[in-house]
Order: structure tokens, then sequence, then C-alpha cells
């Protein structure tokens, strides 16, 4: 089988452009989050032993189904040498895929958190008429509201944020490169450098000011138009936040990789 990557992390912090930039590369395939990670976790529950069959359910039976669910997914149609796999659970994979791709690497989007906390609320009130599936397409919340959904345990960035920290101090950290947003768009030439050198790929030139990511479908089936809209060329915004200072600070301090002495298995931190 070809080589599987992934790509993960935190919302709103750059997969998009990441993997708008590695399409540029006509050898490799990347795109926005797909159903494999889902699917893989309906397998695993019907292969477990909540299933009274599961006694005739080997591990090495295990292993081919679910390496089966991605060569079946990215077929002849897909022509790429190279396949990147988006979502936010992979992070939480990192046991998993190690049984199925022995040399899989993950690059894993990172960003400070309250300005990915501002970046949704952005795109919430971008879309004011049209309420938002992040939330049920609930309408009537505060941008409080918002915030507490966003950011307990199985919120948007709750939950990603869990598994980024489940991947970044467990034991296959060998597998996983965290590539800040901040680096990617004010030094996109080397960030990309640095993801060629961990899965080591030769480097590719990249058009910075010329780059393309067609979503539109998806986001307007989501009730947020443009959510996954990137500008053409790769550049670092400037902005006031919209987010009431008291929420602003509250996540200040959560960029547990910026901390040096809690790198504890010296996680690459690009």
């Amino acid at each position: 089988m070809r080589p599987v990557h992934f790509i993960s992390g935190l919302p709103r912090s750059g997969s998009t452009l990441l993997a708008a930039l590695l399409r540029q590369n006509p050898r490799y395939h990347a795109h926005m989050s797909s159903p494999l990670a889902g699917m893989i976790d309906v397998m695993l529950g019907e292969m477990s032993d909540r299933n009274e069959l599961a006694a005739y359910i080997t591990d090495a039976q295990r292993q081919r189904v679910l390496r089966g669910l991605f060569e079946s997914y990215y077929g002849a149609e897909f022509t790429a040498d190279v396949i990147f796999d988006t979502s936010r659970k992979w992070c939480s994979k990192l046991p998993v895929l190690s049984k199925l791709f022995p040399d899989f690497k993950i690059i894993a989007c990172v960003r400070n958190v309250s300005w990915i906390i501002d970046s949704l609320e952005r795109a919430i009130q971008k879309n004011a008429l049209r309420p938002s599936f992040m939330f049920n397409f609930q309408t009537g919340s505060t941008v409080y509201n918002r915030v507490e959904g966003l950011t307990f345990g199985e919120g948007i960035v709750g939950y990603s944020y869990n598994a980024l920290k489940d991947a970044f101090f467990g034991e296959h950290t060998h597998h996983l490169m965290l590539l800040q947003y901040e680096t990617l768009v004010r030094d996109p030439a080397m960030a990309m450098t640095a993801v060629y050198d961990f899965i080591g790929e030769a480097p590719f030139p990249h058009d910075f000011d010329n780059v393309h990511f067609d979503a539109d479908e998806f986001d307007e089936r989501t009730g947020m138009p443009g959510l996954h809209a990137i500008g053409r060329k790769v550049v670092a915004p400037e902005r006031m936040t919209v987010l009431p200072p008291d929420i602003f600070r509250r996540f200040e301090n959560d960029s547990f990789w910026r901390n040096a002495p809690s790198n504890i298995r010296a996680v690459r931190v690009v």
C-alpha cells in the first residue's frame, strides 16, 4: 500500500491551508476532513466483544479489515503516490494507527487557543443569519454559551485539545510533529521544508502567492459559508479579537507545546 500520513490537531489552526499547499505537489493527495476516522471507530466497535461473534475475529483480521478501509476508500480514482488523510480524531488514534501503518506520520496543526476561539466566533458572527452545525443549529446563545460549548470535553475545541495532549504525552510521539499556525503563515517556506523533512520526502517548490482550495459545497451544507475559505496568498492575519477580554485571557496560557520543560518526549514543534 502507498504511504499514508495524517493531518490532525486543533481546529482553525491551518490544516486546510496545509492541505491546500500539499495539493500543489502532484504526487500528493490532501483534503479537508475525511470520514475514515469515524469509519475506524465504527468497525472497532463492531469487532469488539460487544459483538458475541467477536470470538471468531483475530487481531490479524482486525488489522486487515481496518487497513482495507483505507485501501478501499483511497481506490484507483486517487492517483497520488502519497495520501494525507485529515481528521481531528487522528491524534487520539496513535496506538491504533501504529498497528496499521508502522511508518506513518501525523502533522498536528496548533495555534494559540484564544485565537482559535476568536476565529470560530468570527465565523459564527459572519453567518449570523445561518445557525451553525457546531451548536446543533440552535439559536439564542451568547458568546459565553458558545465558548462553553466549544471547549467542553466533547466540544470541537475541547475534544481536539485533549486528543492533542493524548498524542503529545503518549508513547507514540516519534510519529508526531506539531506545526504552529503562526509559523505556517509567517514563514511558510520553512514550515513546508520541515514537513517534508519529517515525512522523509524531497522538498517541493510551493507557490505561496497562489493557493487554491474549494470546500464551498460542504460549508454551505453546514450553515457556515466560507468556513474553510483561505486567502490566495499566505499571509499572517493582523486584527483585533472579537472576544470579550475575559474570554480571550482565559485561554492565553493553554499553548502547552511552547513550554519546553513539558515536552518530555522531545516532540518536534515547528
